[in-house]
């Protein structure tokens, strides 16, 4: 069986793939209320205006890690025979936790310093909403690996 990675990491698929995340971020992040909704959304507007372009090459960047961190759900769901949207869905905490451990990662060796302080301020709250845009992704890896 294919791996997410070679399903969408691809240059057949890969700049597709990074346009829709870039597209769920932006739908998560409208979507986000209150004090932390207000928190994140400050943050974002840091990041993106860092660069044009610092958002899609950050995706593109993580998004082989991402893919692999992924793949065994998604090879679980194939060799079950399940949905592996349906599989992502219903293991939010595990998404986040797969992906999560990577970003910790990179920002503990991140050179920009407006990046790693915006990304330590809101890591504490980062795990539940990674959570919440699970069924974002879930889609979107559904319209990609079809």
């Amino acid at each position: 069986m294919a791996t997410l990675l070679e399903l969408l990491g691809g240059p057949a698929k890969r700049g597709a793939v990074i346009d829709d995340a870039l597209r769920v971020l932006d739908a998560e992040v409208d979507s986000k209320g209150g004090l932390s909704g207000i928190a994140i959304k400050t943050a974002f507007k840091v990041v993106k205006s860092i660069s044009p372009d610092f958002l899609r090459s950050t995706v593109d960047h993580l998004l082989n890690d991402f893919l692999n961190a992924l793949d065994p759900l998604y090879q679980d769901a194939l060799q079950r025979g399940a949905d592996p949207k349906q599989m992502l869905v219903g293991n939010p905490s595990r998404v986040a936790d797969a992906l999560l451990a990577i970003t910790d990662g990179r920002a503990a060796h991140a050179k920009n310093q407006a990046v790693k302080k915006t990304y330590e301020k809101l890591r504490d709250g980062a795990k539940k909403h990674v959570e919440a845009a699970v069924p974002r992704l879930a889609e979107m890896f559904a319209r990609h690996v079809g």
